[in-house]
């Protein structure tokens, strides 16, 4: 079993430490695992994205079009870009966060609406919660990432437990608390 995991976002966003996270609880599990490292314009707030593969033996982390058994995206128009990567029967765990794009900020596009909706309609399984509001909620908007891993617990591997451990071995000791909280606060939303 070789299980393929896309973290997309918005350069800052939190994809080394999500990708971290899920790289020590696949390592913790016994797993052969291979992280990538980010994709994309992340110091310039462009589209990056990160690859986790893990399994019995990975040869390579990257992940093509059709092969992603999860994308976890930061925000929701990412989770429409890297759609064509996600495998038939995949699931798009997302958050639903907006963060204009360059076209946007400059006046020559508009935001489409309802994308979650439009990506829902193509007959994809789709999670959602707005995981900076639980951020905000467990004390800093930073750990929107760790959110997000609490919303895909149920569909990226490994139970809670596992995900607690490896996150506590992924975060500084003075933003464990934090970001524990998120994490559970990101489990409940999936509820």
């Amino acid at each position: 079993m070789t299980k393929n995991i896309m973290i997309v976002g918005v350069g800052g966003q939190g994809s080394l430490l999500a990708a971290r996270i899920l790289g020590r609880a696949a390592l913790d599990a016994g797993y052969d695992v291979k992280v990538s490292e980010v994709h994309g314009m992340s110091q310039r707030g462009g589209s990056v994205v990160t690859y986790v593969k893990f399994g019995e033996k990975i040869y390579s982390p990257v992940i093509c079009k059709g092969e992603a058994d999860v994308i976890l995206s930061f925000e929701q128009l990412e989770a429409a870009r890297w759609l064509p990567y996600l495998k038939k029967g995949g699931v798009i765990v997302t958050s639903e966060q907006k963060i204009n794009p360059m076209p946007v900020i400059t006046g020559a596009a508009e935001y489409p609406s309802d994308v979650i909706g439009k990506i829902k309609d193509k007959d994809v399984t789709v999670i959602s919660a707005n995981t900076l509001e639980l951020a905000r909620e467990a004390g800093s908007e930073k750990a929107s990432n760790v959110a997000l891993i609490g919303l895909a617990s149920g569909v990226i591997g490994f139970d809670e437990d596992s995900l607690r451990v490896a996150l506590t071995a992924s975060v500084p000791e003075k933003f464990l608390e934090m970001n524990l909280r998120a994490f559970e606060l990101g489990i409940k939303a999936r509820a």
